[in-house]
């Protein structure tokens, strides 16, 4: 529909008090016949040298000329006979067959406004070979408004009464489109925190009643011309006019985290909600729905940060490095593109192996090698890191048990497997330990499993579970970087932890930091007096080892020893440093 169109076609009225000298149009009886067998409105439009003429019309036809705003006293005199959509359209079907037919337009202003359909059909050509068309008009008023109605109906939020998601990225982009340069609007996304916790602790009405509350809230805090609305279950958007760029945008954060202090009041409780807000500025050609996004991105960020963020490309490009991983890598589980290496870990005393630590890789078809550090926290923040355990386990297991029957013997030496913290919170570990075992035909004691002190500090009782569990198939627990977590030492003496893993980071400072020696020596009489072995990571150099082992540590692992190795190579590992 062109609502630009103001005009009704057709020279479609004249002046009320002028109608009764309008000039008449006389019909030939086969055009009358014609046009008094529609049931709409229709005309006969001739073409001439001078323009388009009504050159007959029905009844219907004159009573929708003369409600319409035309002020013609003549209908030929009409201009939208002479100039604009209408005298276009006409002259392009007069000009050739493939022209348009059909023309959407409106007649008025306001909520008096009419809208028709304009059609154009072609007729023979009458006497003095004049070109004629049938011009018929199909009053939409009702349709239109109907059409109107349900899109409104379909922008608004039905519970706060403002524009929802949709109109919002309608805003977005009238604004983008208004701009005239620079950075002059901001879109922010507000989102409570805690809203569902709320939501079913005091039901559906009281959520309700704090989101409308919460609206009024926002509302208050905003200026004049900014645009607010609902765009999610307890999320709001902001999109705000800029005039000092993004000091503008932060000052309107400050001001609905103001609004927002104060306590809401639900029946007889008061409840502080507090927000985390997004925002994200609006540049030269920015896409609505990516603006958007961004703000959400922004958001999160914020929830982390605990106050306000600005949206930086650079951490969306790392997100969606991130994202990218997680698909790549859940196709390379399915597709078993990932491997095991296997770093010694060395009896420090004898120099012996003592077993292996099975570390994960993942060499990408196009990006090469991919890092651990990069991997892991993907696969435990998609859920990822269930799968990855399990392959891990099971592959581990495997390894040793060949490894046995490529020596025709039971090797001396155990390999260690890492759990992460979500394994423990959503996996049944034990069951998954269980069947490693059932399937490669180990026992428990070949086994090491090595978990973070995360995995204890976030649920406690049932890290007691998961460790009674493992001890009861006869797996050797260790605690894995040991002293950078947050587990109190009470968990030492509760749990049946059998190993003591000293982290890196204490380990190689060692040489130049006396804290470091002093942190060492304090986890080494700690694990000797509750009747545990210790494991050093980290070791790079022949000093490290020397001291560690005059320190009473049982074993150690790190560069100085070995890289992590494949299977086979470390199979020989352990023969060349084994004692004849």
């Amino acid at each position: 529909m062109q609502a630009a169109i103001n005009r009704l076609s057709i020279g479609t009225s004249v002046r009320r008090g002028d109608k009764t000298r309008a000039k008449p149009h006389i019909a030939t009886a086969d055009d009358a016949a014609l046009l008094g067998a529609l049931p709409i409105a229709a005309a006969i439009i001739g073409n001439s040298e001078d323009g388009p003429s009504v050159l007959s019309h029905n009844d219907r036809f004159k009573d929708t000329v003369e409600l319409s705003t035309c002020t013609a006293l003549n209908w030929n005199d009409a201009d939208c006979l002479r100039d604009g959509p209408i005298s276009d359209l006409l002259a392009a079907f007069f000009a050739g067959p493939a022209a348009p037919d059909e023309l959407d337009f409106r007649d008025g202003d306001g909520v008096s406004a009419r809208y028709f359909r304009l059609k154009l059909a072609p007729l023979p050509q009458g006497p003095g070979s004049t070109e004629r068309c049938l011009l018929s008009l199909v009053d939409r008023t009702v349709e239109a408004q109907a059409e109107r109605a349900l899109r409104a109906e379909m922008l608004r939020d039905s519970l706060t009464g403002l524009p929802n998601r949709l109109a919002f990225a309608e805003k977005i982009e009238q604004a983008g489109e208004d701009a005239t340069g620079g950075i002059e609007h901001a879109v922010l996304v507000v989102d409570m925190l805690r809203f569902s916790r709320i939501n079913e602790s005091m039901g559906g009405l009281a959520g309700d009643e704090l989101l409308i509350t919460f609206a009024r809230r926002l509302m208050s805090a905003l200026r004049g011309g900014d645009v607010l609305a609902r765009t999610g279950g307890n999320e709001f958007g902001v999109l705000v006019t800029l005039r000092r760029g993004v000091a503008d945008a932060l000052a309107a954060a400050d001001r609905i985290q103001e609004v927002m202090a104060a306590p809401f009041k639900l029946s007889d409780l008061e409840i502080r909600v507090e927000c985390a807000i997004g925002l994200a500025l609006m540049q030269a050609g920015s896409d609505a729905e990516e603006l958007f996004r961004n703000a959400q991105f922004a958001v999160k960020q914020a929830k982390q940060a605990g106050n306000p963020q600005v949206y930086e490309p650079k951490q969306a490009t790392e997100a969606r490095r991130r994202f990218s991983i997680e698909t790549e890598l859940r196709r390379a589980l399915d597709k078993d593109q990932l491997k095991l290496f296997y770093q010694p870990l060395i009896d420090l005393k004898s120099g012996e192996v003592a077993g292996f630590e099975a570390l994960a890789r993942w060499k990408h078809e196009d990006r090469g090698e991919i890092s651990p550090t990069e991997f892991i926290p993907v696969a435990e923040e998609s859920g990822l890191i269930l799968q990855l355990g399990r392959w891990a386990m099971h592959k581990a297991a495997d390894t040793l048990a060949e490894w046995d029957r490529t020596a025709g013997e039971k090797l001396p030496f155990y390999v260690g497997v890492n759990l992460s913290a979500i394994q423990v919170a959503r996996d049944d570990v034990a069951s998954v330990v269980q069947s490693a075992l059932k399937a490669s035909g180990l026992s428990g004691d070949r086994l090491t499993l090595e978990l973070t002190e995360s995995s204890i500090v976030q649920d406690p009782a049932r890290a007691q579970r998961v460790f009674d569990a493992l001890k009861s198939l006869d797996a050797t627990v260790a605690m894995d970087d040991f002293g950078t977590g947050y587990s109190s030492l009470a968990y030492l003496q509760r749990l049946p932890i059998d190993v003591l893993k000293i982290d890196r980071s204490f380990v190689t400072g060692m040489m130049i930091d006396p804290d470091s020696v002093a942190i060492v020596r304090a986890v080494l009489s700690l694990a000797d007096a509750l009747g545990m072995s210790t494991t050093a990571e980290g070791i790079e150099t022949v000093e490290l080892a020397t001291t560690l082992a005059t320190l009473g540590c049982a074993s150690g692992q790190g560069f100085y020893f070995a890289k992590p190795l494949k299977g086979e190579a470390a199979l020989d590992y352990w023969k060349s440093r084994k004692r004849r």
